[in-house]
């Protein structure tokens, strides 16, 4: 993993060093999304590698670092200037992150290489992109400072584990859960689109974050009731 850290970071500091040039984007585009990059690769290797049951990477975690990569792209973009040049480029990064999210746990099962450490990395690049593309439209004017609580739900999920300990406790797969997550996604990444202006865009941005605390409040009542075995039988 370290050594593919380090053939990524070179490669995205190049890439993202190109593409600055050729867009017209500021020069400290590519030190913001290297140096994002770097600290999600950081939290994945000393937080959750001791979950990697596997001798080798797999597949499916290399598509995860390239999305990765088109987060800390998208995230770096969020600092430059509005315009619809940025927002056009934000929207076929992140559309194109979005997409291969559906590889990466395809691979792992084909492969046979589903891990702790896959779920954990492929979920925590999902709730970046939320967060990114969530201040990617309180930037360019797409909704006010609320639609920020789209990427803020996950952290205070995690937060709220800290102090509360029946928050810790690990949830059952959910169909609902995943799609919530990719209606979101896609939710944000239409409002972002340059052809998509307010009020729509504040509606389509607010329709899905009321989706998504409906299914948080969900998760967190399933969780409420765990306390009590009984409740749940």
């Amino acid at each position: 993993m370290t050594a593919l850290a380090g053939v990524a970071t070179l490669a995205i500091f190049a890439a993202s060093e190109l593409l600055a040039s050729v867009l017209g984007l500021s020069a400290g585009f590519g030190l913001r999304s290297t140096g994002l990059f770097l600290c999600v690769i950081v939290v994945v290797i000393y937080g959750s590698f001791h979950h990697h049951p596997f001798p080798k990477l797999g597949a499916a975690n290399y598509v995860t670092t390239v999305r990765t990569i088109l987060v800390a792209f998208v995230a770096a973009l969020v600092r430059e200037t509005p315009d619809p040049t940025v927002a056009w480029t934000g929207v076929v990064v992140a559309a194109i992150a979005a997409t291969l999210d559906g590889w990466d746990g395809w691979l792992a099962r084909r492969s046979r290489m589903e891990s702790a450490f896959g779920a954990r990395f492929d979920m925590e690049v999902d709730a970046l992109l939320i967060l990114v593309l969530g201040a990617f439209a309180w930037r360019h004017d797409k909704a006010g400072s609320w639609v920020l609580l789209s990427g803020a739900l996950r952290y205070l999920f995690i937060l709220a584990g800290l102090g509360l300990p029946w928050f810790n406790r690990p949830l059952p797969p959910s169909t609902r859960r995943k799609a919530v997550c990719v209606i979101q996604i896609v939710a944000l990444i239409v409002a972002i689109g340059p052809i998509i202006t307010p009020p729509l865009s504040s509606i389509i941005a607010a329709a899905s974050l009321a989706l998504l605390a409906w299914s948080f409040g969900v998760d967190t009542w399933w969780l409420w009731r765990a306390q009590r075995p009984e409740a749940l039988a």
